[in-house]
């Protein structure tokens, strides 16, 4: 990932859940459950949060994993990070959780690693999806799964109408309200530079990936890529 992005997520971390509150009106809340879900964490197991951000889904994963589970938290914004690890504090004191700065595209685990693993919002701003994916492929053990939530550009025109709307006179104000406007600009040109649900499953399946579905939510503004490897 770029310089640039990495300082954007530096510079919205202290209105990061705030904003993701207001914006999706607490949806984000629901989504990130069903990627928890169908990443299919059990108890014991080792997860991973690729751009864990402020750290609600390794936190999710950290409840299903329980004791004798562990999570890692991976991030490239050592300020999401930090607000990760004391939010983990005050929620999940356990020690389930290790929180990992690094970038997506060359990741510190050995293969065949983890039990399951997530990602949300992260794969727009990775500079080589196949790359990221390829690395997520190696890292999985055999038979894991993993779910990557994320916009999506919806198939049918007045959708992408009003999401380009939304994003224009909504998110943007209200970016610019919290004196982040610039780091929240940037969101609809990248959603317009992102593979869509049948190109995201290609090329996981060009990585080596055995099952791949995409499941479009939000009347197909969001989307949840769950993959397998066997």
């Amino acid at each position: 990932m770029t310089h640039e992005i990495r300082a954007i997520f530096d510079r919205i971390a202290p209105v990061y859940d705030q904003l993701n509150d207001w914006l999706s009106l607490g949806q984000h809340r629901i989504w990130k459950e069903m990627a928890i879900k169908w990443s299919n964490p059990k108890p014991g197991d080792t997860c991973l949060d690729l751009c864990c951000g402020s750290g609600d889904i390794a936190l999710g994963l950290a409840r299903r994993v329980g004791t004798t589970g562990h999570v890692y938290g991976v991030d490239f914004s050592p300020n999401l990070l930090e607000t990760a690890k004391r939010r983990a504090q005050s929620q999940y004191p356990q020690p389930a959780i290790a929180w990992v700065e690094a970038d997506v595209l060359n990741l510190p685990f050995d293969n065949n690693q983890f039990d399951g693993a997530t990602m949300g919002y992260g794969l727009r701003n990775v500079k080589d999806i196949p790359r990221s994916l390829k690395e997520l492929h190696r890292v999985l053990k055999p038979g894991a799964k993993a779910a990557i939530l994320d916009f999506h550009r919806p198939s049918n025109p007045q959708l992408r109408t009003f999401q380009q709307w939304y994003l224009e006179n909504i998110v943007v104000p209200v970016a610019t309200h919290l004196g982040v406007k610039e780091e929240y600009a940037y969101i609809s040109p990248s959603l317009d530079r992102f593979p869509i649900g049948s190109e995201q499953v290609e090329l996981a399946y060009q990585v080596g990936f055995a099952v791949v579905t995409h499941y479009p939510i939000a009347n197909g503004m969001m989307g949840v890529l769950v993959v397998s490897k066997f």
